[in-house]
């Protein structure tokens, strides 16, 4: 791995095989944005993919394969042993000193060094938070991939379970918080001069190949044909500039690869309620009532009426119960944001993203370039209705929990969507 890298960096911008980066993106041109979206696993597997073959290239390697950090099982939570040499290709300065080895990833990171739970303690919280997005929360295409993004839509419509939480996160959790928004990994734009950066999305394209090969049967891609048609541009390992469809990259062996067969831990880590039950948290003010100033550090509590109650197994099968947080707007988002969403939220509790009542996390990582932008979030919750002994009732309680750059986010609505599970 060290070898190609160093090849690669020696390159100059009039070699043949693409080397280091010579433009910047012109920010007066119309911004096309493959992250929120139904496009983001897509491009990341293309972009492995011919990552790997330059790579290969620059070897005389064709069966050389990337690494994948598979910071979703206990033996592979701290940060993998061979990019921590100084002297090897694979170092990079721009890290978290305070996450290196024998530091437990945080998959719920939140932006700030506080104390970090014990490794074992956060080991479970971890293995919780995989079981939710990759199981529980993610029993829709769309809310596993991520919300329809073709031609003349805004940017970032919303993203899928995998790229908000650990996606987000672990580049958060990487990145140096002292360095310019948390260079390089804690960055979008920077993420990729850390040699890490494609372990981390191995990983991430493992969860993809999971889910398809490894869960649920019914658990298949998209069959719109704006999904399937759709097209990007790279650079071959000949330098020739390609043009490919998300329809040709949704089999890893018609791409020349699968992933190793290792233990799936978290696939039974369902969260569990408290015995003796709870007093619930109130609501502080009605859906209708949201403010329109950004939400701070402050806790917002709307109660939210469900159009069913007490759905049946067969119904339950068919339709997934979807929490919709819509008009997220990010007034900057060269900022880290993270906010947390319960349902039912205990009183006075210190529920974390792990607890049996939370929904799931909005968490944003830093973007090099661009304005504000408006965005949506939805979370699966059918489980977690059953889970806390909720399905029955008409309203349930939403609280939406600020942990980092709750000063540059406004919430424009929030209600409950039914969605068909293909």
């Amino acid at each position: 791995m060290a070898s190609p890298l160093r090849l690669l960096r020696g390159r100059v911008p009039s070699d043949r095989l693409p080397g280091p980066t010579i433009t910047k993106p012109d920010p007066d041109d119309p911004e096309i944005q493959i992250h929120g979206c139904w496009l983001f696993l897509t491009w990341h597997r293309l972009y492995l993919y011919f990552h790997e073959r330059i790579l290969g290239k620059l070897i005389g390697d064709k069966n050389f394969a990337l690494p994948f950090w598979n910071w979703d099982a206990p033996d592979g939570m701290t940060f993998p042993a061979i990019y921590t040499n100084e002297t090897s290709p694979l170092y990079n300065n721009n890290r978290n000193p305070n996450d290196q080895p024998p530091a437990t990833v945080d998959l719920d990171y939140s932006c700030n060094d506080d104390e970090p739970l014990p490794s074992e303690e956060l080991i479970i919280r971890n293995l919780n938070i995989m079981y939710r997005q990759m199981v529980s929360g993610a029993k829709t295409q769309t809310l596993f991939f991520g919300h329809r993004y073709c031609q003349g839509d805004r940017p970032r419509p919303g993203a899928g379970t995998i790229e908000l939480q650990p996606h987000n996160l672990v580049h958060d959790w990487t990145g140096d918080p002292s360095r310019n928004h948390g260079e390089d990994m804690g960055v979008l734009g920077t993420a990729a001069r850390d040699p890490v950066f494609f372990a981390h999305h191995g990983n991430i394209d493992r969860m993809w190949y999971i889910r398809r090969n490894c869960l649920r049967p019914g658990n298949t891609n998209f069959t719109d044909s704006d999904w399937l048609d759709a097209r990007f541009l790279f650079y071959d390992e000949e330098a020739r500039l390609v043009r490919v469809r998300v329809g040709d990259c949704l089999d890893t062996r018609a791409l020349g690869y699968t992933y190793q067969d290792v233990e799936i831990p978290w696939l039974n880590a369902r969260p569990t309620p408290a015995a003796g039950g709870y007093q619930l948290e109130p609501a502080n003010r009605p859906a209708a009532a949201l403010p329109r100033t950004p939400l701070g550090d402050t806790t917002v509590r709307v109660e939210v009426t469900r159009a069913r109650t007490s759905r049946g197994a067969e119904e339950k099968r068919k339709e997934e119960e979807v929490l919709v947080i819509e008009g997220i707007r990010i007034a900057d988002p060269k900022r880290c944001v993270k906010f947390d969403v319960f349902v039912n939220a205990p009183r006075g509790g210190a529920a974390d993203a792990a607890a049996v009542q939370c929904a799931g996390s909005f968490a944003l990582t830093p973007h090099a370039m661009g304005g504000s932008f408006v965005t949506a979030a939805t979370f699966g919750i059918t489980e977690l209705l059953d889970a806390i002994g909720a399905d029955q009732d008409k309203k349930v309680v939403v609280s939406i929990v600020p942990r980092a750059g709750g000063d540059t986010v406004t919430i424009g609505g929030v209600g409950i969507d039914y969605i068909p599970i293909e």
